[in-house]
């Protein structure tokens, strides 16, 4: 079995493995590339986005500073906004619904590496998919780790940290993240 191969079917696989990192320079052309497009040219910006990205919905941005590690594997829905700095981190994929905000200096990522060192002098990663719903901003500088679900209509407060899944309608923040209240969802009553 291929590093790929087994990177794809949620194993540990080498992170220095020859495919595995072309993935990653595959990115950083793509992602230069974008960083250094004129902003106030929308049309270039979004061609750029839809470039380096599996798939994006209509209306795309993304801010200067955006990095990740595979491109491919972002899958961003209607209206998406990544301000200042994001990364994400897509060695396995990242499902961000519509109508997303992702606030300056956040991190999403799905690579995490074994407790063992025995395994991490091996240059072993772990990968698992992040999916985030519909209506949700995530505030300046978070953290969002491999595995975790984002419900539809919540707010993640600035600087939490989200290690595990989190249910629809809910503002949460705090390191780990917490639930803080529920959050009414008023999209029925039109935008």
């Amino acid at each position: 079995m291929t590093e790929l191969e087994k990177l794809d079917a949620g194993l540990e696989y080498d992170f220095w493995d020859e495919e595995v990192n072309a993935r990653k320079l595959h990115a950083v052309k793509g992602c230069e590339k974008l960083n250094k497009t004129d902003q106030t040219d929308e049309k270039a910006v979004e061609a750029a986005i839809r470039e380096l990205f599996g798939s994006a919905g209509k209306d795309p941005a993304v801010l200067p500073g955006f990095a990740c590690d595979n491109g491919k594997n972002i899958h961003v829905g209607e209206e998406f906004l990544a301000n200042y700095n994001v990364t994400i981190l897509d060695i396995a994929p990242v499902s961000i619904g519509d109508y997303v905000m992702i606030g300056p200096n956040t991190l999403i990522t799905t690579v995490n590496h074994p407790m063992s060192p025995k395994k991490r002098r091996r240059h072993l990663g772990q990968a698992k998919p992040v999916t985030i719903g519909n209506d949700v901003w995530i505030g300046g500088g978070c953290t969002i780790l491999p595995g975790v679900a984002i419900g539809n209509n919540v707010v993640v407060a600035a600087g939490a940290v989200v290690t595990k899944d989190v249910p629809d309608n809910c503002l949460v923040g705090g390191i780990p993240a917490k639930f803080i209240r529920e959050i009414e969802d008023d999209t029925k009553q039109g935008r």
